[in-house]
């Protein structure tokens, strides 16, 4: 059986005030591209669909028309909600679609019934547990101890009772030991919200949402698809992906990735002011890409970030690193304050701030400030 996993679709998300919205809707039809070649039994979301438990009327026009895409194509589909979602607005009419072949996770109720698929080695169990907390399973389960995440989920799959002498397949939304996290992500103080990887023990296949780089936990059969666009610059260096997994017969499983291309990739440059702005050296590159750009010339360019956007009009965030920014703008007392004039207390000052010296010019001119000050 293959299956076509995809996780944090984070639709409506806005990354530096830019709405991806145009970018989520490209990279969706090419999702749909790879599925008409697969040719997958089933689709999984694990989770974040949204970007906002309430989100834009866009976002849900988008993943609306994406859901009816599927089902035209007569392939099941498994969705849970993540902890970005609504499980509430998620669950809405699940009901009433399970026909169709959309399958929603309901809000968590203490039990998770499975959706049972099948092929020629036998039957494919499909167990859809939403983003939970410890305090959404210690509800169900009082006498159970509950104190942390890695409690929850192991009380919340042990619930299942899966018989694991079929294959098993486990959707949700969930922060694993170990996993590499990107700064996009929510995290909370001091890891509270890990999991074990012990608790999916005997699962065949274990597909995971919430972290936004594509990675194995240990093995492949924990797996988190990781997101289909780069959210934020310590994404930069991902290579995004839709993941397939094909089960066959019990203990037999094989994943593989296949790459996504973005409508407008998310960079970093780096470099002085005059050589971002020579043609050659930009001529040709993708200029419309979303950018982070760090300028390394000493003095602040006016109007920089109105200048570089008409080369490069998506930039997002602009930084400079040179000796003042090294520096830290770090400004420490200065010693024996009385024995100074007021322009070796300034030129002091400057340095400190901006870690360079004060130009000949410069000090012309604050000497010539002080003067006419004093002279008031």
């Amino acid at each position: 059986m293959k299956i076509v996993h995809l996780s944090d679709l984070h639709l409506g998300k806005r990354v530096n005030e830019f709405s991806m919205l145009e970018d989520q809707a490209y990279i969706l039809s090419s999702i749909l591209r790879i599925i008409d070649e697969v040719g997958p039994e089933a689709v999984i979301v694990a989770g974040d669909v949204y970007d906002k438990p309430v989100p834009p009327a866009e976002a849900v026009e988008l993943f609306d028309d994406f859901l009816w895409q599927l089902a035209r194509r007569k392939v099941q589909v498994f969705v849970v909600s993540g902890n970005h979602d609504s499980p509430e607005r998620i669950a809405f009419a699940s009901r009433l679609i399970d026909h169709s072949g959309i399958h929603l996770s309901p809000v968590y109720s203490g039990q998770v019934a499975p959706i049972t698929l099948a092929d020629e080695y036998g039957p494919v169990r499909f167990y859809m547990l939403p983003f939970v907390k410890p305090t959404h399973v210690r509800r169900y389960f009082e006498d159970k101890e509950i104190s942390s995440y890695t409690d929850a989920l192991r009380v919340a799959v042990d619930a299942m009772a899966m018989d694991k002498t079929v294959r098993n397949v486990l959707v949700t939304h969930q922060f694993v030991t170990g996993a590499a996290r990107s700064e996009s992500e929510d995290v909370s103080v001091g890891g509270t919200d890990n999991v074990d990887a012990a608790v999916f023990d005997g699962i065949d296949y274990v597909a995971l949402g919430h972290i936004h780089g594509p990675q194995n936990i240990g093995e492949p059969r924990i797996r988190y698809a990781g997101t289909p666009l780069k959210y934020s610059f310590s994404e930069a260096g991902h290579v995004k992906s839709v993941t397939v997994a094909t089960l066959g017969e019990k203990g037999n499983l094989q994943v593989e990735t296949i790459p996504l291309t973005p409508r407008r990739d998310l960079r970093e440059l780096r470099g002085c002011y005059s050589d971002l702005v020579t043609r050659a050296n930009y001529e040709g590159t993708a200029t419309d890409d979303y950018l982070h750009i760090t300028l390394t010339d000493e003095e602040d360019i006016p109007d920089v970030i109105n200048r570089l956007r008409v080369i490069y009009p998506n930039l997002m965030k602009l930084d400079y690193d040179n000796r003042r920014t090294r520096a830290g703008g770090q400004i420490g007392a200065a010693a024996d304050v009385a024995s100074k004039t007021p322009l070796d207390l300034v030129a002091e000052l400057y340095e400190q701030q901006n870690g360079q010296p004060l130009s000949g010019e410069q000090v012309r001119f604050a000497g010539e400030l002080i003067e006419k000050i004093w002279e008031e």
